[in-house]
């Protein structure tokens, strides 16, 4: 027994935690890495409604706000999050209806992305974000451009990802929601409601990836568990029709982007079906200085790519906004 008890205490002290103390040798140092930033989650109540929110970060440092798309979440942002969070005040909210914020009944509430920039917007103010960079995804794009056009003061400087701003970018995928823009029948509607199945959630984390080993599967599993509760189809299928009022705002979005000229980084999926890489190339007529690295990957760049894409958007955060503060 003397021995087992001996055998077990030299177990325990050789699989020790590293340590972090100052006192460590060189050796040791080199070895030693920092801590992982601690990632907040909160809830602010805008406008009546419980808005969900991911923080990380030093409070006086720039922020920086990552806007998620569909079917998704602020989840989607969860390990690029901390390798931001060293020197950023990261903030990550969940749209009304995704993720962890509320999601009234789509009767009594209205999913718009105009009424989404308003949320957002309150909780900017709430947290005290009077300028900040943005993190733009698929549906993150027109919310962060509309917030962008009320606050142009505000944008500090934009991170484009698979997100649209452009006629060319709305192609072949988009016909059916099209044809629900112009007719509005009940036909129409319910012939959208395919894309918020499981085999098109799945569809979008794993098409166009060359190696589907580094997709989780959790990323679809997480995201249809929300989709698949009470209401939430109907709240997507109004999103669907909604997004055509983005469409006509596209002239003002890139009058912004000619005449602010907001630092960009551009890190696309070039193999994305949804917002293809046609949607990319045409930033570079409004924004001919913005950086654009298109990737061998899909809609979802960040679960394939996050070992490319972390370098270049901090790098670029270090060169573009965290010298002028």
């Amino acid at each position: 027994m003397t021995r087992l008890i001996t055998t077990l205490m030299l177990a325990t002290v050789s699989f020790a935690p590293m340590s972090f103390a100052s006192s460590a040798t060189p050796n040791q140092a080199a070895i030693t890495q920092q801590a992982p930033a601690t990632v907040h989650y909160r809830t602010a109540a805008i406008d009546g409604v419980n808005i969900f929110y991911r923080e990380a970060g030093p409070k006086d440092g720039p922020v920086v706000v990552l806007l998620h798309g569909f079917p998704t979440s602020s989840h989607m942002f969860r390990n690029l999050i901390p390798l931001l969070a060293d020197r950023y005040r990261v903030i990550a909210p969940d749209y009304p209806g995704f993720g962890q914020s509320d999601a009234p009944d789509h009767t009594k509430f209205a999913y718009t992305f105009g009424h989404y920039t308003d949320l957002v917007d309150g909780l900017l103010d709430h947290i005290g974000a009077k300028k900040y960079s943005m993190y733009v995804m698929d549906y993150g794009a027109p919310v962060g451009y509309r917030l962008a056009l009320k606050h142009p003061d505000r944008v500090a400087a934009l991170i484009v990802q698979n997100g649209n701003a452009y006629d060319e970018g709305l192609r072949e995928f988009w016909d059916p929601i099209k044809k629900y823009w112009a007719d509005r029948t009940k036909e129409s509607r319910e012939a959208l409601s395919g894309l918020v199945t499981l085999e098109i959630t799945k569809f979008q984390y794993t098409d166009g990836v060359r190696d589907l080993t580094r997709i989780s599967p959790d990323n679809w599993v997480h995201d249809q568990a929300l989709l698949d509760r009470s209401g939430n189809k109907d709240i997507q299928l109004d999103l669907f029709y909604d997004y055509r009022t983005n469409v006509p705002l596209y002239p003002q979005f890139q009058a912004f982007f000619r005449e602010r000229k907001p630092p960009t980084l551009i890190v696309w999926g070039k193999n994305d079906k949804i917002f293809p890489h046609q949607g990319a190339h045409p930033y570079l007529r409004d924004l001919p200085d913005a950086e654009l690295h298109l990737l061998d990957t899909g809609h979802f760049a960040l679960e394939d790519k996050l070992d490319v894409m972390a370098p270049l958007i901090h790098g670029f955060l270090d060169r573009k906004v965290a010298k002028g503060n």
